[in-house]
């Protein structure tokens, strides 16, 4: 073979080896695209992350409340727990508790007397501030829930941010008091589709409410006979009542109330209890 057809040759055969190397090359290329394109994809849910605020709309004779239609959709759609049976008289107390204002011991006294057991949401700064507290809760018998870390509300807050404020807190109390939080009520009652998809990835049943009044404002306090008046008058079956642990009237009511409800047929369960 002449030295001009061996150049050809190897001329040829590099040309080859060039194009394969560059079409892999390519392949690799677009098969990283392809896979970060999978990767983003999982990530982003393109759930809507519109702030919506719990409300629902009161009926007379004790009769369940209209929670609304999209409130109720989306809390059923992530297995949260709103209200409960229209048919069964059952009622499920609990309390937000952000911070302790001296009522707490009354109202775990009040709970002990008649045999009640009740779901406490609290924050990292309760934790920190009462853990004799948080420990009697617990010792007695009653739930102790989610309330977030720092009480943001959660439609602000970034996913990771989401994440930390509820690990944070789910990892403190495991840490101090050997107890697994379950169930997380979003600060101000404010949500979102996505808010609810990230409780729900994170092992959590939200839990909103069907009964609430303005007890949680400390300047709205010494009225009594409101506070009787809004509690008792709309009770109805499954209801989720919240309370707020930092009212002095709900302290000095509670047990009247509780015995008030018992008598009118209703029996208070927990929240491990709760049926749809």
């Amino acid at each position: 073979m002449s030295k001009k057809n061996m150049r050809s040759i190897i001329a040829i055969t590099l040309g080859v080896i060039t194009i394969i190397f560059t079409v892999s090359i390519l392949n690799s290329k677009n098969i990283e695209t392809l896979q970060t394109s999978a990767t983003v994809a999982t990530d982003d849910t393109n759930l809507s992350n519109k702030k919506i605020g719990w409300g629902i709309k009161r009926n007379d004779n004790h009769s369940q409340p209209d929670l609304g239609a999209n409130n109720k959709k989306l809390i059923d759609q992530y297995n949260g727990i709103a209200i409960g049976n229209s048919e069964e008289k059952n009622v499920y107390l609990t309390f937000d508790e952000g911070y302790e204002a001296g009522y707490t011991s009354q109202i775990l006294d009040t709970l002990k007397e008649n045999d009640v057991k009740a779901t406490f949401f609290i924050t990292a700064h309760y934790v920190n501030s009462q853990p004799d507290l948080v420990k009697r809760m617990i010792d007695e018998g009653h739930i102790i829930g989610n309330h977030t870390v720092n009480h943001y509300s959660m439609p602000d807050l970034t996913d990771d941010k989401i994440k930390t404020e509820i690990q944070d807190l789910h990892t403190a109390v495991y840490n101090k008091f050997g107890y697994e939080m379950k169930y997380l009520r979003p600060p101000m009652g404010e949500y979102s589709e996505r808010t609810l998809d990230r409780i729900q990835s994170l092992g959590y049943t939200t839990v909103m409410w069907s009964f609430a009044y303005d007890d949680w404002d400390e300047k709205k306090q010494d009225r009594v006979e409101y506070a009787k008046e809004k509690i008792l008058g709309n009770v109805h079956n499954g209801a989720v009542i919240l309370l707020h642990g930092n009212s002095k009237d709900n302290a000095n009511v509670l047990d009247y109330c509780i015995k008030e409800i018992k008598k009118s047929g209703y029996v208070f369960k927990s929240l491990n209890e709760f049926k749809k």
